[in-house]
């Protein structure tokens, strides 16, 4: 199974807002299509063969390209890995000032929501856990899904 984006992955990368510089987790809604529009331009963090011709052309990508890539394991709710992946995007120039500026629709501090959270998980309460309903993402742009590695995972 693959996922883009899980809540339970990016609390547990975070600590649940323990991490020293991660106390505070926000909620940022985007559209589908800016959202693949960052995906289109982003370059894998590491040299796949897969992907790329050469170590040159991959180098030439990750030099001139702003958006970074990878995948990582997936956890649940205890930090155990799971089977399936998680992207993990790192922006950088101006396409971070355009996620800022233009792509963001919505942010909420959902800090106090993830506090609380993860007081359930302490005391084991798994199932008191608010967790989203998640399905596969799959992008409009079928090229796309072989670029980012979908077609890999």
């Amino acid at each position: 199974m693959r996922s883009i984006f899980t809540p339970k992955n990016g609390l547990y990368r975070c600590g649940w807002a323990e991490k020293e510089n991660q106390e505070r987790v926000l909620a940022i809604w985007i559209k589908k299509a800016d959202f693949e529009n960052i995906l289109d331009q982003a370059v894998f963090s590491s040299f796949k063969t897969e992907h790329y011709r050469d170590q040159n052309s991959w180098k030439s990508e990750l030099q001139n390209k702003e958006v970074r890539l990878q995948w990582d394991p997936d956890h649940d709710p205890y930090g155990n890995k799971l089977e399936r992946r998680a992207i993990q995007l790192g922006l950088k120039g101006d396409i971070l000032k355009r996620f800022c500026t233009e792509y963001a629709q919505k942010i909420e501090d959902i800090t106090p929501f993830v506090r609380d959270q993860k007081s359930k998980l302490d005391q084991n309460l798994l199932q008191d856990l608010i967790v989203p309903i998640e399905t596969p993402y799959t992008p409009e742009n079928s090229a796309l899904f072989q670029k980012i590695g979908l077609d890999f995972i």
